[in-house]
C-alpha cells in the first residue's frame, strides 16, 4: 500500500451478517485508530446491525448495505464511490460486495486468499483459515489488517479496549420504571434463532428458583417468535421474572442491558453486546468445533465462557452432543456471584 498521511486513509469494513459477528469485527475499528487517530473508519453493514455499529466511537459512518442493494447499478457504485474511501477489507466474503467495490475503484481491496472470486476482485489477499485455526474470532478479524504492517497480535485480555461503545442510547421511562432500587437485575436470554446450541429452558427454570428474589431482579429476553417458544415456561414463572420479549427494538435493548449488570445466554449477540458493554456476561458453550467458545468467547473484563467438559469426546469426535445441558446452574450462580471475567 502506497504510504499516505493519517488524515489521508480512509476505510471501509464490510461485514453484512449477524449482530454477534460484527460485535466482534468492531474492534478493527479501534486498532485502525489505534494506529491512524486521525483516519476515518466506514461500516458496510444490514440494516439490522446499525444500532450495534452505532455504539463504536471507532466509527465514523455506517453505509446500509440493504439501501444499496435498492439502487440500480449505477447508482449503487456511484454511492459507494463518493465515500472516497482508500481502503476496503472485506470481512465477511460476499461475492456481490467484493465486485461493487472493484467497480467503485476503491484503490486497495482486501480478502482472504480462500475465495476464489477475491482472486478476480481483491488486489490484496491475506491467507487466513478461520476453520482450522486456534484463535477467537475478533483475534482473526484484526489478523486482516497485517497488510499495513501494524502490531495484529492483541491478547483476548486487551481487545475490549477496541470496542469503543460510548454512544450509548438514552434509557426509555418504561425502562427506569421496570427496574427495583437496590436489587442485581440480570437479564436471561434462553433462545439463540438456531445460531448456536442451546442451554434449555429446564436448566434456566432452576437458575431462577436458585437466585434469591429479595438479591436478584431476574429479566427474560427474545424477540416475539422467542415468546411463543417459551409460552409455558414464562407463564410458570411470571411471578419471579419480568418478561421483557418482543418489548424493546435493538437499539433500546441495548440501552437495557447498559442498565443491568449481568446477561447469561448462549453464543448469542447479547451476549456479546453485554460483554462489550463491561457487564458481566456469562456464555453457555459447547466444545465442538467450530462453535466452542475458544472461537467464540465474549469478550470483556467480566465476560465468562463456561462449558460442561472441554475434553467431551462426543465434541472432539464433531457428533452432536448435549453436553451444554449438563452445565449446573449452580456454576452460573456462582460467576453471578464473583461477577470478574477474564
Amino acid at each position: 500500500m502506497e504510504k499516505k498521511s493519517e488524515l489521508e486513509l480512509r476505510f471501509i469494513l464490510s461485514r453484512t451478517d449477524s449482530i454477534g459477528d460484527v460485535v466482534l469485527t468492531l474492534p478493527m475499528a479501534g486498532l485502525l485508530k489505534h494506529f491512524y487517530p486521525q483516519c476515518s473508519v466506514y461500516f458496510l453493514g444490514r440494516s439490522y446491525t446499525k444500532e450495534v455499529v452505532a455504539l463504536s466511537a471507532y466509527v465514523d459512518g455506517f453505509v446500509n448495505y440493504d439501501e444499496l442493494e435498492k439502487l440500480s447499478e449505477g447508482l449503487r457504485i456511484k454511492a459507494l464511490k463518493d465515500i472516497g474511501a482508500d481502503v476496503m477489507v472485506h470481512v465477511f466474503p460476499q461475492v456481490s460486495v467484493a465486485k461493487l467495490a472493484k467497480q467503485a475503484d476503491i484503490p486497495l481491496r482486501v480478502g482472504t486468499t480462500n475465495r476464489v472470486y477475491h482472486w478476480w476482485y481483491c488486489n490484496r489477499r491475506i491467507a487466513l483459515s478461520r476453520k482450522n485455526s486456534s484463535l477467537h474470532e475478533s483475534q482473526l478479524n484484526l489478523k486482516l489488517l497485517s497488510f499495513l504492517s501494524i502490531d495484529t497480535n492483541w491478547p483476548l485480555q486487551k481487545i475490549h479496549a477496541l470496542y469503543g461503545f460510548t454512544r450509548l442510547p438514552s434509557p426509555t421511562s418504561d425502562m427506569l420504571r421496570i427496574l427495583e432500587p437496590h436489587k442485581q437485575h440480570v437479564i436471561l436470554h434462553p433462545k439463540s434463532k438456531g445460531s448456536a446450541k442451546e442451554w434449555g429452558l429446564a436448566n434456566f427454570e432452576k437458575l431462577i428458583e436458585q437466585l434469591p428474589s429479595e438479591k436478584y431482579q431476574v429479566f427474560v429476553s427474545g424477540t416475539k417468535q422467542d415468546a411463543d417458544l417459551m409460552q409455558e415456561f414464562l407463564g410458570r414463572l411470571n411471578t419471579r421474572v419480568v418478561n421483557i420479549t418482543g418489548r424493546f427494538n435493538l437499539g433500546e435493548f441495548i440501552a437495557f442491558i447498559s442498565l443491568c449488570d449481568a446477561l447469561v445466554a448462549a453464543s448469542t449477540g447479547p451476549l456479546h453486546i453485554a460483554a462489550a458493554l463491561q457487564k458481566t456476561a456469562i456464555g453457555l458453550f459447547s466444545p465442538k468445533r467450530p462453535i466452542h467458545p475458544g472461537r467464540w468467547r465474549p469478550i470483556g473484563l467480566r465476560a465468562h465462557a463456561v462449558v460442561n467438559d472441554p475434553l467431551c469426546p462426543n465434541c472432539a469426535s464433531g457428533s452432536d452432543c448435549d453436553c451444554i445441558e449438563r452445565i449446573k446452574p449452580k456454576q452460573i450462580v456462582d460467576l453471578l456471584e464473583k461477577g470478574n471475567g477474564i
